[in-house]
């Protein structure tokens, strides 16, 4: 039944990267297609990484990311505009620098789009970090078990199960057959709703804890054996992942299969799926979890074979993703404010006003570093370029506000986002949006959390023609505004 295909092994039929599915032939020219829009693999240097997440500022700690403290996963920016999610380690993880690279060296030459890819990571003295693709729409445990507007539907239920399948059966393909602590976490959401495995799960077991959580009753019975994950010890962890699909509940797999043998499948069944599916398809579910969760390994199945199975349950196959989670495309619709809607529609004029009218009100955390002998020379002459810049920037006089301005950051005894928000702006009036876009992105540096910050870095990327990263600086701005 299975058709090989050089890149990855998909049966019978499969499903494209927007959620729809899609014939065996469409296969190979999408998932090249996918890998292109990936950089390669890259080491970064710490400063880069800091910069990329203001300084590991807590603000950019992502939630619900389903790691053990004291490793923490950061959403970050980097200088071309791309987000990323940043895994720091604890310090003792990782001791041997060496097996660190190596490590991640090899997850990261995977690409495939069931899988937030690895694209970089750092090994700078006692630092090590992983840098991944940053997945928008948060994890499945949030969209499973702490839902808020609505209950995952049926058929989206039944799409997890394949992707996660489709992931693992990739990753096996590569030889990375071992995935530790699968869980609800480890499955996260890009910005079509898409589900994917968290490339973090790849990486082979280091001193930052152990292959699996804390709870015994979700462990697989070899590991409280030998204390080593297997290929079969994944599968049983995606067998309670099919239990979380199917009951909505993170329900110990002892007592989801008492209720099996049973035949009490009512008590299993989440609730909120009434009428959305048959017998048959609940009793094929329940069946597969049942092969995963087989106490010896060698009974429980492949991925291959678990990808077949799942084909054949897929339900609304012409839904995408996003509208099947009741999301809509490319983020929750969030009027502009008068300042998204001057940056969206680039009137750099109405821009202009609104900087004008906020003067310096929002440069509170600006910070000086001066002694007491240089208050009455460099600092006189400092507010003076600044004072220069105002009148220019105000008179629209953008060339001569940008020679003040630079004066007065190159003197380097102040610091002030709106300064370099004027700054970034009267470049866009001289048509150098480059220089405005690094002005805007150093704004945000300055002060992380500054909605004017991303909506400048918009404007900038509108002129570059970088469509799709200034929707998104737009959105950064929309949601920062609005808190």
């Amino acid at each position: 039944m299975g058709c090989e295909f050089s890149r990855l092994c998909w049966c019978c039929c499969v499903t494209k990267p927007n959620g729809v599915i899609a014939k065996p032939h469409d296969v190979e020219k999408e998932d090249a297609g996918e890998a292109s829009d990936l950089p390669s693999f890259r080491e970064f240097t710490i400063e880069q990484l800091k910069m990329a997440t203001s300084g590991f500022a807590v603000e950019n700690i992502v939630s619900e990311h389903g790691e053990k403290a004291p490793n923490v996963v950061y959403k970050g920016k980097l200088q071309n505009q791309r987000q990323v999610a940043i895994k720091r380690f604890n310090r003792s993880a990782w001791p041997d620098s060496r097996q660190f690279l190596d490590e991640a060296k090899a997850v990261g030459q995977l690409r495939n789009p069931r899988l937030a890819n690895l694209l970089g990571c750092c090994c700078d003295g006692d630092e090590r970090l992983l840098v991944a693709e940053f997945m928008p729409r948060e994890t499945l445990a949030k969209h499973l078990f702490h839902w808020e507007t609505q209950p995952m539907k049926w058929a989206m239920r039944l799409r997890v199960a394949l992707y996660l399948a489709e992931a693992l059966e990739y990753c096996t393909s590569k030889g990375r057959a071992l995935y530790h602590d699968l869980n609800a976490y480890r499955i996260v959401f890009d910005d079509d709703a898409n589900p994917r495995l968290s490339c973090f799960g790849l990486m082979k077991n280091s001193r930052d804890g152990k292959s699996y959580s804390t709870n015994l009753a979700f462990t697989p019975p070899e590991y409280l054996r030998t204390g080593r994950v297997t290929a079969e010890s994944v599968m049983y962890s995606f067998g309670t992942l099919l239990l979380d699909l199917l009951s909505g509940k993170h329900i110990p797999p002892s007592h989801a299969l008492d209720l099996i043998r049973d035949r009490n499948l009512q008590m299993l069944t989440d609730s909120c799926l009434e009428g959305q599916f048959s017998n048959d398809d609940g009793t094929e579910l329940v069946r597969l979890a049942s092969r995963c969760l087989q106490y010896e390994p060698r009974e429980r199945p492949n991925p291959k074979s678990l990808v077949a199975a799942l084909i054949p349950l897929q339900k609304e196959t012409e839904q995408p993703s996003h509208v099947l989670m009741g999301i809509p495309q490319g983020g929750p619709a969030m009027p502009l404010t008068p300042l998204g809607d001057a940056c969206l529609r680039m009137d750099l004029t109405a821009i202009h006003e609104i900087l004008e009218n906020l003067a310096y009100k929002d440069d509170e955390g600006a910070t000086a570093e001066l002694s007491f002998h240089m208050w009455t020379n460099q600092m006189q002459d400092t507010l003076n370029s600044k004072k220069k810049g105002d009148v220019a920037f105000r008179h629209k006089e953008f060339k001569t506000a940008i020679d003040y301005y630079t004066q007065f950051i190159d003197v380097g005894t102040m610091v002030s986002p709106t300064v370099y928000a004027r700054r970034s702006l009267s470049h866009l009036m001289n048509d150098t949006p480059h220089e405005a876009l690094n002005d805007a992105v150093q704004a945000q540096v300055i002060s992380p959390i500054w909605h004017i910050a991303s909506y400048l870095q918009a404007a900038a990327l509108f002129a570059l023609g970088r469509e799709n990263e200034a929707q998104i600086a737009l959105k950064e701005g929309s949601v920062l505004e609005e808190k």
